[in-house]
């Protein structure tokens, strides 16, 4: 008898396998349910470059069929969505047509069998500035989008020429009087605001509904659901800033435009209410939105509310204690609302019954990244610790039925960790969630043999959940022999308002204590090294790291990295979100400098001695990167070990292959350099080989 093949070894899942996975998008479903059309981006390491592609799915299942074409090695096709009468599907991409190359992204039409896609709007042009997010209009013959416009002028051809002459200036200074001026990772085009428009899709005839009026929707990146259409296509509502001088932090009121006449009108306004992701029911009674009491304070939820048309209104999520966000989307009862919303750690798809507002849920994450509905038929992108994002159909008994395999046999060749929730006593007494993500393999017999390595998240008020990260990915991190702990400390969303809201005014005090009692934890285990012990964080994870080197006594941990982390609290002025710290920090630092400087890492400089890599990219506006520069400076001059890793072309997140790759490289370098167990010894090897590529 023949012997059978020997199964070939697992290979070590690191940066280069990560970076070969397929990245899929969130979905958009054909009118009648039976076809999904997503995002499929794919990176190529050598060249440095992403391409993202339309694929047709069946929602049955079966082999996917690539709808869009590569029209140059790093075109990308993104955010498709079907029309109302199926016969065409729209997305955003930049393209070379009819001999002219799109100098802002544009919208674009093809058919669902195929052909070649055509550009949207005047002929050889588009839409003069860009289109930043769409929806259709019932009809299935125009389109509404939003579109970054000078509001002084009139017509699509003053626009364009003002983009002409703005790109042709010789002068490259930027003057505003604004108090928003720059955003995440780019500054607010100069003289330009956000309209919504109305094209179509036919004639390729173009409209301002926002022309000749100070109207203006969130200078905040606004996307698809900044607005939304009425059924009978006769009005758009709206979320915008009423304040004549525009700030990040100021509430928004919902709008209405009559699209024949581009008359507007105040929807819905009240003081202290922040209004926005609204969306008509299907009969065009009712319009759901968020709602989020922010005069009571400005980490309060957003919760789901209704507006009827004699102007009534109501909060119907006011007993459950959860996080709403966008979208919301109409049961076709017109009697729940289906959201995703996060719950200890993890986030599903539920169902909100509006009559007794009760919530179900309908698909149980990991984690539920987006959804589409149409015909009954319910597509999820969805993921885990265990699998990147994937999209199935939800059946009736809850579960799931994969409608594609783009990763399948890339992940066959890997073998995972493992993860685990634990739950500790943390700050005040309360109980406080950890997971843990073993490395493949893992034997907890043996006596300690276990590096431990803290990835502590940003936020503060996000959570690290049963979830795939692309950045910071447990899996790699795991792969090198690491038993990755995350916990959700106090601040942390997903375990009520009040728990989210413990840390306000006294940022570090509890977050520290969640922390530690993790450490405490994980040393009391057999397995456990406590000589290998690292903590890493990005944005307030590294402000918590950068914390903790100024509070916690050197050799508890043998190195930290630092990730676009806080030092300097106000030097911190400096960035997007300036307008919140006194409501997060409890003052102006020119009213009690001595409470901000106690939540501020630079102030206990004196204290720090624990070796840190300092990772900062120079386009990061959220926490500047002379905040990194600074704490880098800092460890410099007291003769820390330090070592500094600063990317000239990266915002807050590290978003290119090849530079992703280096980040791995010089990540696992840095903790290899202070620990001298295998885990140092395979990180090494692995650094040797990613260095030679």
């Amino acid at each position: 008898m023949a012997a059978s093949p020997r199964a070939a070894k697992p290979e070590t899942f690191d940066v280069e396998a990560l970076w070969a996975l397929a990245r899929v998008g969130a979905p958009s479903l054909s009118p009648d349910g039976a076809q999904a059309v997503a995002s499929v981006s794919r990176c190529d390491m050598a060249s440095n470059k992403t391409e993202s592609h339309l694929y047709l799915l069946s929602t049955l299942g079966g082999e996917p069929r690539q709808l869009t074409q590569a029209g140059s090695p790093d075109s990308k096709d993104g955010a498709p969505q079907w029309s109302p009468r199926g016969d065409r599907i729209a997305f955003i991409a930049r393209r070379e047509q009819e001999g002219a190359k799109d100098s802002e992204p544009q919208l674009y039409v093809i058919a669902p069998d195929g052909g070649e896609a055509r550009r949207i709007g005047l002929p050889g042009v588009g839409v003069a500035t860009g289109v930043q997010a769409f929806k259709w209009f019932p009809d299935g013959r125009r389109i509404a989008f939003i579109s970054w416009v000078w509001p002084e002028l009139k017509g699509q051809a003053a626009q364009a020429q003002a983009l002409k002459d703005f790109k042709d200036r010789k002068e490259s200074g930027y003057v505003t009087s604004d108090a928003v001026y720059r955003y995440w990772d780019h500054h607010v085009p100069m003289g330009r605001v956000p309209h919504l428009l109305v094209v179509d899709v036919d004639s390729g005839k173009v409209r301002d509904l926002f022309e000749g009026t100070d109207l203006a929707l969130s200078l905040a990146d606004p996307d698809e659901h900044s607005f939304d259409i009425s059924p009978d296509g006769r009005r758009i509502v709206y979320a915008f800033d009423p304040e004549a001088d525009k700030r990040l932090d100021h509430d928004l009121a919902l709008g209405e435009v009559e699209v024949k006449s581009a008359q507007h009108c105040v929807l819905l306004q009240v003081e202290g209410w922040d209004f926005r992701a609204p969306r008509h029911s299907h009969a065009g009674q009712h319009l759901a939105f968020v709602a989020s009491h922010q005069g009571l304070k400005h980490t309060m939820p957003g919760q789901l509310a209704v507006l009827d048309t004699a102007g009534h209104w109501a909060v119907m999520s006011a007993d459950w204690d959860h996080e709403v966000s966008a979208p919301l989307v109409w049961d076709e009862d017109d009697l729940s609302i289906l959201l995703a919303a996060e719950q200890a750690g993890r986030r599903h798809l539920w169902r909100f019954e509006l009559k007794h507002c009760q919530a179900e849920i309908v698909f149980e994450g990991g984690h539920v990244g987006s959804f589409a509905l149409a015909a009954g038929t319910v597509v999820l992108n969805h993921d885990s610790v265990q699998f990147p994002p994937r999209l199935s159909r939800l059946l009736e008994d809850g579960s799931s039925a994969r409608i594609e395999r783009f990763n399948t046999e890339h992940l066959k060749r890997h073998e995972f960790g493992k993860h685990q929730e634990v739950m500790l006593k943390g700050g005040q007494g309360d109980e406080v969630q950890m997971w843990l993500i073993y490395p493949p393999g893992f034997n907890p017999k043996k006596k300690k043999a276990y590096p431990v390595m803290h990835v502590i998240h940003g936020g503060p008020h996000t959570a690290f959940g049963d979830s795939w990260h692309w950045r910071w990915n447990h899996q790699v991190f795991a792969a090198q022999g690491y038993v990755v702990a995350c916990v959700n400390y106090h601040g942390s969303s997903s375990f009520g308002h009040a728990f989210l809201d413990s840390i306000t005014h006294r940022w570090g005090e509890l977050e520290l204590q969640d922390i530690e009692a993790g450490t405490d934890w994980l040393l009391a285990q057999p397995w456990a090294d406590a000589k290998r012990v690292f903590a890493t964080g990005g944005s307030y994870g590294g402000y918590m790291v950068a914390w903790m080197n100024g509070h916690v006594p050197a050799g508890r941990y043998q190195a930290y990295v630092c990730h676009a982390g806080c030092f300097d609290w106000q030097a911190m002025f400096a960035d997007d979100a300036y307008t919140w710290h006194a409501k997060e920090l409890g003052s102006w630092y020119w009213d009690d400098p001595a409470k901000i400087a106690s939540q501020s890492p630079h102030s206990f400089a004196q204290h720090m001695n624990t070796p840190t890599l300092v990772i900062h990219g120079a386009l990061d506006y959220r926490v500047p990167d002379a905040q990194g520069l600074a704490y880098y400076n800092t460890l410099k001059a007291r003769g820390v070990d330090s070592r500094l890793l600063w990317f000239p072309d990266e915002n807050h997140w590290i978003l290119k292959p090849r530079n992703s790759r280096q980040w791995y490289v010089e990540f696992f370098a840095w903790l290899a350099r202070h620990d001298g167990g295998a885990a140092a010894k395979k990180a090494t090897s692995s650094t040797k080989a990613a260095t030679k590529r």
